[in-house]
């Protein structure tokens, strides 16, 4: 694929509205080895975005590579920070050491309470100015220990403090840029929230060893309102949502909700991953999925999250061409599909040995005419209903749940109205 056709597949300005800027800058750092864009456009993006946070000495070190002289302004902004810190920490060491002596202390629960009464003053303040501090750590890079600030202010401020969903937020990002990616409790009533932790997510997703499957679980199984949040909000996370699926061979029963999906979004987001989906899954183009999974490896392997999985999704979507195809074909000459998979024959002849038997389909191959003879396996009645109640159950579940909000939205209204009459 030509830079050009990359830099069109490439999502990043889709994604980046979404995440902080800290975040942003290992997507620039991964695009800068891709040779997408311009390096020089790739610095300017990378300073912008540091600028706008407190890592000057990130900043100091681009202009020191590229050979010019830092701004006075930059300089200035360096001392400013320092005397900040220095303010900060002075302004957290009384509350810093009222916790370690009761934490030295035995049969002492830590809570706002107990340093209240430790302090001899408003501990509110003094547990903000923990958050100010974690803050300032995590605007100059210092990921560890804004990690350890944050963490002690929401154990000590109440779940209805201000800044308490900032903090989880901040935890969350400390944890990524950290690579001790946590999923933290944040109770998502908005669907801009849950926007929003699907973006950061992708961070776990790719990452964890099971994380696949907790994105297939999240947006396609156990909770619509994800789904919801995909199909109003962010369509393009359909593409790692498929990749996730095509590259995972345990969740290959999600695959008709995940066609059902992409062409309901086929309007406002394509790729030729949800191109390539369409084409094998729907229009049965045999010759266009094979044309779109040659595009499929190059958006891939150039795109920030899913560059790991190429091989397990490249070697899956071969598996779903040709057990699609033996499936609606009698007899399959073993030379043609060598000559689609780039192997010989005999080659050829032992993978699709290996795929009949994997796939479980009722096929010979006669070694002398070079054919794959397909039988015909008909689906049983029992078969068919299982597929057809398959789901249900949680469907079911889903429905009953929006059935007891609905009540108690109603129930609550009912009531405000009643008092408003009332008193």
């Amino acid at each position: 694929m030509s830079v050009a056709m990359s830099e069109h597949h490439d999502i990043t300005h889709l994604l980046t509205p979404f995440f902080d800027r800290q975040l942003i800058i290992p997507f620039l750092e991964f695009l800068s080895g891709k040779e997408i864009y311009k390096e020089e456009h790739i610095l300017k993006a990378k300073t912008e975005l540091l600028m706008g946070t407190k890592m000057v000495d990130a900043v100091l070190e681009i202009y020191d590579s590229i050979g010019k002289k830092s701004p006075e302004e930059l300089l200035e902004k360096k001392q400013a920070i320092i005397a900040e810190y220095m303010e900060r920490e002075q302004a957290i060491s009384k509350v810093v050491a009222a916790i370690k002596k009761l934490q030295e202390e035995e049969d002492i629960n830590l809570d706002l309470e107990t340093l209240h009464r430790e302090l001899q003053e408003d501990a509110v303040d003094a547990v903000h100015e923990l958050y100010h501090y974690g803050k300032l750590q995590y605007d100059t890079g210092n990921y560890q220990q804004a990690i350890q600030f944050l963490e002690l202010y929401g154990a000590l401020a109440p779940s209805s403090d201000k800044y308490s969903m900032s903090v989880i937020w901040g935890t969350m990002a400390c944890h990524i840029l950290n690579q001790t990616t946590q999923r933290p409790p944040i109770p998502l009533q908005s669907l801009q929230q849950r926007t929003w932790l699907i973006h950061w997510g992708l961070f776990v997703y790719f990452n964890h060893p099971k994380g696949r499957d907790l994105l297939i679980d999240h947006c396609l199984v156990s909770d619509q309102q994800y789904l919801n949040a995909i199909q109003t909000q962010c369509p393009h996370i359909l593409r790692y949502l498929s990749v996730a699926v095509i590259a995972n061979k345990r969740r290959r029963n999600v695959m008709k909700d995940l066609v059902k999906i992409i062409e309901q979004e086929s309007y406002a987001y394509k790729d030729p991953i949800t191109e390539f989906v369409s084409c094998l899954f729907v229009d049965y183009d045999f010759d266009g999925a094979q044309r779109k999974l040659k595009e499929c490896e190059a958006v891939i392997t150039n795109d920030f999250f899913s560059t790991a999985c190429t091989e397990d999704f490249m070697e899956n979507a071969r598996l779903f061409i040709f057990e699609i195809f033996c499936r609606i074909h009698q007899v399959i000459s073993i030379e043609m599909l060598a000559e689609k998979l780039n192997m010989v024959p005999d080659q050829a002849e032992q993978w699709i040995v290996n795929l009949i038997r994997d796939a479980r389909m009722d096929a010979k191959i006669d070694s002398q005419k070079g054919h794959v003879l397909m039988g015909t396996v008909d689906v049983s009645v029992y078969q068919q209903v299982l597929d057809k109640v398959r789901g249900l159950m949680f469907r079911t579940q889903v429905l009953c749940n929006n059935l007891e909000k609905l009540a108690e939205s109603k129930s609550d209204s009912f009531g405000a109205a009643w008092t408003s009459d009332h008193f």
